[in-house]
């Protein structure tokens, strides 16, 4: 059983716990791992040692790997192979860079799936933030959307973390893409009327963070970050019949303008 330090941890590590999961702690490495609710996903990634290292840090934490590809031709024929069987995956993890040309054709794999299935997140990795690449990918629709740097997938915690997330419809943007995403943003009059305050709200929204997580990075009360919050969505035009997609939406709304 999950002793009450571990499931505090557990629970500020994944924030909600998602529908059905469970937790319990994980001996070998004290840590704590979702072991119901497990996470389906394609690795599209033509390096062998890190697509094989991305398959163990996730079946290492009770998630399912079904295939792993090296180009981006292979990832469409794949997915669509799985989604004949009825087995679409939750998510696909893929490159931005690969074969042959190793310029746009991961993520150009990553927008025709999700145009060929809307139910399907796509969490793309980069070396770099390139900006273009991002927009396209946030271009479409607003669920299960996730970019990521390289980097970050040594924070394992973390990655997982944004797997899962985008897997479930959230998103998962690098701290540094939403600081460039921003920064372009502010010289355009979408962001005109925030304040510095909601423009970092803004940026630790796009990241993916709840509101707890965004009150404990700023060291504000979680009231004053839902008052933040409210006002950004009311300064772009965001009613409360857009519902939960709002966070994301809010994000959109500044990208596409």
């Amino acid at each position: 059983m999950l002793d009450r330090h571990n499931a505090m941890a557990c629970t500020e590590l994944w924030g909600t716990r998602p529908t059905g999961a469970r937790l319990r702690s994980n001996e070998a490495q004290g840590g704590c791992r979702v072991v119901e609710d497990r996470v389906r996903v394609v690795i599209a990634e033509d390096s062998v040692l890190l697509r094989e290292g991305l398959t163990r840090l996730l079946t290492d934490r009770g998630h399912d790997v079904v295939a792993g590809v090296g180009d981006g031709v292979a990832l469409v024929k794949t997915v669509g192979e799985l989604a004949d069987q009825g087995a679409l995956p939750d998510v696909v993890v893929a490159d931005v860079r690969m074969p042959p040309t190793h310029t746009d054709e991961g993520v150009r794999a990553a927008v025709h799936l999700r145009a060929l299935y809307p139910g399907i997140g796509v969490l793309v990795l980069s070396q770099y933030v390139e900006e273009q690449y991002a927009t396209e990918l946030l271009a479409g629709s607003s669920r299960g959307v996730g970019y990521l740097l390289k980097d970050r997938v040594a924070e394992v915690r973390e990655f997982v973390e944004a797997v899962v997330r985008v897997a479930r419809g959230g998103t998962a943007l690098d701290p540094e893409v939403v600081a460039q995403l921003l920064g372009r943003s502010r010289k355009q009059d979408v962001l005109a009327n925030l304040t510095p305050r909601e423009r970092e709200v803004l940026g630790l929204m796009a990241e993916g963070r709840t509101n707890s997580a965004i009150a404990k990075q700023l060291v504000v009360s979680d009231g004053a970050v839902e008052k933040h919050v409210s006002n950004i969505f009311l300064k772009l035009g965001l009613s409360p019949s857009d519902g939960d997609h709002r966070r994301v939406l809010a994000v959109l709304t500044y990208i596409n303008s």
